[in-house]
Parts: structure tokens; sequence; C-alpha cells
């Protein structure tokens, strides 16, 4: 896959990116880690919670060469990939991510493919964090309306 250009962050996401960006499974997974946060986290934390979400564990019972498997994917492709589109801002001297401009245009598409996430695990019930607070329950609202 192709690197995106530089200037896309300031420009609008086409289909094709928006559908490279959400492709894979690990960069939804940092996506919904990131949603809501109001302050950049540690990318260390970020991998953490991820791993957990994957092996469907509590991120304290992640072993090692899990989380280093995501940690080293999200700080050597993920991350960056994001960053490029201007979906998040990774400041690279602190070792932290937080969402960006450009997540407003993907968050409709991720509400979408988040109906295929599995079910009773540690992801779900994160995503429904406080029966229906959370981003599946803000997505069932807006199915109702």
């Amino acid at each position: 896959m192709e690197a995106l250009p530089s200037s896309e962050a300031d420009e609008q996401l086409t289909a094709d990116v928006i559908l490279e960006l959400l492709a894979n499974r690990r960069r939804r997974y940092l996506l919904y880690a990131l949603r809501g946060r109001t302050v950049p986290i540690e990318l260390s934390k970020l991998a953490e919670e991820v791993a957990g979400w994957e092996h469907d564990v509590h991120p304290d019972e992640v072993a090692k060469n899990e989380y280093k498997s995501v940690y080293v994917s999200s700080v050597q492709c993920h991350v960056p990939k994001l960053a490029d589109a201007g979906v998040v801002d990774h400041d690279e001297d602190n070792h932290t991510v937080i969402l960006a401009e450009n997540f407003e245009q993907l968050e409709p598409y991720l509400r979408v493919v988040i109906k295929d996430e599995p079910e009773n695990s540690r992801l779900h019930d994160a995503l429904e964090v406080e029966r229906g607070d959370g981003l599946l329950g803000s997505l069932r609202q807006r199915l109702k309306s």
C-alpha cells in the first residue's frame, strides 16, 4: 500500500483513504481507544488497551510479546498512517497520540464497521460504556431515529 500524502491532513478524505484506514482491525481498535479522549495518551498505554481487546483479556494480563506486537506495529505503521491522513496527532517526542480534526470525516464510517466487532468481548464491553452511552449505544440511538 502506498503512503498517504502529507497534504492529506488538510484535505477532504477520499473514500479510498477512509476504506484503507478502516480496513485494518488494529487501526480500528486504536481509533476506538482514542475516541472521546480530550488529552493525549501515551502510545504504550494505548497499545496495552488494544492488545487486551485483541486477546480479550484485561490489559494487565496481556503477554509481553502480544503487547510488543501491537506497540511496534502501531509506532511503525498504524499511527503514522493515521497521522498522515490527519486523523490523529502524534507527538513523537512524548510518544503520545490524540484524535485530530480529520477524525470527524472518518467517524461515520467507523460507526458502520463497529457492527462487525466481536460481541461478548472486552472490546464490546468497552464500547458499551455506561449502558448505552458508549459508541455502540450512540450507534443504536441513531439507527432508531
